[in-house]
């Protein structure tokens, strides 16, 4: 295959070149659920977990990121191996709840949370909200009092240092995320002397795609400074120290895999000085991947409907576009667009003999999902996968632009497919109409 080591790690072909999903060809995927859609190998998410597992201490709990891919099949499986989710919104609540976690195994963060949303999950007795601001603070206390409960909440702080080096950096620079660290201590001692209010920790985030173990682990040295100066000011243990996510994947040339071994060994070394102190002698330690677990799984595939030459350029028009993956069309936070790793299906070990330009159906020159990529000769009805697509993909894409059908998603297990989201129609959209429908009938 003509295809990244980091992603020929995990995907296969059979002897005639044709995409393995699991043990599964991709032929048969798309003869029996269509293009466009979203291809998941169980296989994978197990190896990432089970790596991340193996290099972490004892005392960390892994929090799947919901975000990063809300869909059941792997909420559950994270719930099967004893992780904890993090959500953001009532609606990753439902989700949650709806693939049978506790709310005492949940932690909301994220900025902006309505009342009614706190009220939600503190009447449904959430483990712990982690709070962006003092007015969120406020909300959560006002409704504890009125609820006559008591709410475990951690800080989540926006350290004074600057974390350069991932993808986004949030840390040393304003931000709507997080308490900032010089304003922390006045809204640790209003949270102290709240009796409806349980301070539990700190969440510490300054970044996210990181593939460098360095950079890392000197985010989390930081956090466990901020976190020891909470506790000493408090006079107080930590239950939870929360470092966040921030593990990157390889997606484009020249990238490569985050270093675990090296992370882990940073990490055993920094638990081991951390236990030292009483503080953190009862403290669970959180890591939230999203990405990390479940990106390189999926496998994006739509079938090329149209193929066309404009002025010396030639374009494969396929079935779906960044309508169901926004980040591959580079409009999902990349400054220079670069191209997703990406290949035909049914020939991936035929020769790259084409540049071509990679274009959705929608009627917009955002709607460019490869910019000058090498692929093997293409004609209409082949099918083309974009690979690194099990997070932010789907759930992160305007999927109601041009009223297409969304995709289906379809896990596959131990020789099994199994689907995990049916396809949309486009009449699923005629709901949103009704309203007009039913003005241009009245008599107004």
């Amino acid at each position: 295959m003509n295809l990244p080591d980091f992603v020929t790690q995990h995907w296969k072909a059979d002897r005639s070149g044709e995409l393995l999903v699991g043990d599964l060809r991709a032929s048969s995927l798309v003869a029996r659920y269509g293009t466009p859609a979203f291809l998941y190998d169980r296989s994978i998410v197990e190896r990432k977990y089970q790596a991340l597992r193996r290099v972490l201490p004892e005392n960390f709990t892994i929090a799947y990121s919901v975000k990063a891919n809300p869909n059941p099949a792997f909420l559950r499986f994270f719930l099967e191996q004893g992780c904890a989710l993090e959500i953001a919104s009532a609606g990753e609540f439902h989700q949650a709840r709806a693939a049978g976690c506790s709310p005492t195994n949940l932690l909301f963060a994220g900025p902006g949370k309505t009342e009614s949303e706190l009220e939600l999950v503190i009447l449904e007795g959430i483990g712990e909200i982690h709070a962006e601001s003092t007015l969120e603070v406020d909300r959560i206390s006002q409704i504890s009092r009125r609820l006559d409960v008591r709410t475990s909440i951690a800080i989540r702080v926006n350290p004074a240092g600057d974390a350069s080096g991932g993808a986004m950096t949030m840390g040393g620079k304003s931000a709507p995320f997080g308490i900032d660290e010089e304003q922390l201590l006045p809204l640790l001692e209003r949270v102290g002397s709240d009796r409806y209010l349980r301070f539990c920790g700190i969440h510490l985030f300054v970044g996210t795609q990181v593939l460098d173990h360095e950079l890392l682990l000197a985010q989390y040295h930081a956090g466990l400074k901020i976190a020891k100066h909470a506790a000493d000011f408090l006079k107080t243990s930590l239950r939870t120290l929360d470092f966040g996510g921030g593990l990157g994947v390889p997606y484009f040339p020249g990238d490569h895999q985050l270093d675990l071994v090296q992370l882990g060994r940073g990490l055993t070394d920094l638990i081991s000085d951390a236990e030292k102190e009483s503080c953190f002698r009862q403290t669970r330690f959180v890591l939230e991947p999203g990405r990390f677990l479940v990106a390189e799984a999926g496998v994006y595939i739509a079938r090329i409907n149209d193929i066309k030459t404009s002025r010396g350029k030639k374009y494969l028009i396929l079935d779906g576009g960044m309508n169901h993956h926004l980040a591959a069309s580079g409009n999902l936070g990349q400054i220079v667009k670069r191209n997703f790793p990406m290949a035909m299906v049914n020939k991936l070990d035929a020769p790259e003999t084409e540049t071509v330009e990679v274009v959705g159906p929608l009627c917009t020159p955002l709607d460019t999902l490869g910019r000058s990529v090498q692929l093997a000769h293409a004609e209409v009805g082949d099918v083309l996968g974009i690979f690194q697509s099990g997070a932010y993909a789907r759930s992160a894409s305007p999927m109601g632009f041009l009223s297409h059908p969304s995709p289906p998603e379809v896990w596959v297990e131990n020789g099994q497919d199994i689907l995990v989201r049916e396809r949309g129609t486009s009449e699923d959209y005629m709901d949103d109409l009704a309203p007009l429908r039913a003005i241009a009938q009245s008599d107004v």
